[in-house]
């Protein structure tokens, strides 16, 4: 039996990032809450920075804008940044969508 998280999605850490700055707070079934501060997101995942109080292969099930409720794994932890993969990546509008709304940057955000 294996160990950690049975991810359907590939590992796809070269896929496009986009920096977004938003706060989000993550359920878990441990620790319950835990707030998390989400600095780049692709379809594929998202990247956190601070500290996080789980271990690789948890998962944690945040909401985000225009994609509502999604379930990620964490990956990868190093100092004080977190990777977590998607259970399922999202539609390409709904993306667009969303980083349309969180993207601090307005010359970063897809013109259309």
């Amino acid at each position: 039996m294996s160990v950690g998280a049975q991810l359907s999605v590939t590992d796809m850490r070269r896929a496009a990032r986009h920096p977004i700055d938003i706060r989000v707070i993550g359920e878990h079934w441990r620790a319950g809450d835990i707030p998390l501060h989400i600095v780049n997101i692709s379809a594929q995942g998202f990247m956190a920075q601070g500290s996080v109080s789980m271990s690789r292969g948890e998962r944690v099930t945040v909401r985000l804008p225009k994609v509502g409720r999604i379930e990620a794994h964490l990956i990868w932890i190093a100092e004080d940044r977190a990777g977590f993969q998607f259970e399922r990546i999202i539609r390409p509008d709904d993306f667009f969508a969303l980083v349309d709304e969180v993207q601090p940057n307005p010359r970063l955000r897809r013109t259309r």
